[in-house]
């Protein structure tokens, strides 16, 4: 999972979908944003129907607190029914998706207060720091946690086989394949 380099130039809107499956056998549905041919192949770019969350668990006291994301399966497991209750108060459904977890829903207004920058480290990519909504906390065990949703959408690109089923670029075939892309992107915007 990736966000995406490109503009969010969508004058139109999607008119298909498309389902991602993991290796565990959970799906996530996607509008097809962009389809786009390159060398050959035919790549998408998809937007999660519903809205990604991130769980994250609040670790240490006072001023060295910090925000640790929870990414362990036994742990968002053990915390999902607590989870998925306090976004119940919301109106929201919390869905154990592939790739992601969502929640179905209208997502509160985003007030300034609520916001949470994410400084991501990564040696090999200069990356922008994410910006979070925090939408609840709540307490599993006496561990207090945080529900954000980014700011910025979660996209996925994949390229279709030839039966029509969307593979998930991996971080490298992504690299290899972008500057192809973003010229035709940038192409389409002209």
């Amino acid at each position: 999972m990736f966000s995406s380099p490109f503009p969010e130039n969508n004058d139109q809107a999607p008119t298909s979908s498309i389902t991602l499956t993991d290796d565990k056998g959970r799906t996530l549905e996607c509008y097809v944003e962009r389809s786009l041919s390159a060398d050959g192949q035919e790549y998408v770019l998809l937007l999660p129907i519903d809205s990604s969350i991130e769980i994250f668990a609040w670790e240490g006291e006072g001023e060295d607190e910090e925000a640790v994301l929870v990414e362990d399966d036994d742990i968002i497991d053990e915390i999902f029914s607590t989870a998925q209750a306090v976004l119940a108060e919301q109106n929201l459904v919390l869905k154990n998706t592939a790739y992601a977890l969502t929640v179905a829903g209208d997502l509160p207004p985003v007030e300034e207060s609520d916001l949470f920058t994410l400084e991501i480290e990564d040696e090999e990519a200069d990356l922008e720091p994410e910006q979070l909504q925090l939408i609840t906390t709540f307490y599993h065990h006496e561990q207090e946690y945080a529900i954000y949703t980014p700011l910025d959408p979660l996209l996925f690109f994949a390229r279709l086989s030839k039966t029509g089923e969307p593979i998930l670029l991996s971080p490298e075939e992504f690299r290899e394949v972008q500057p192809l892309l973003e010229d035709q992107l940038f192409n389409e915007v002209e």
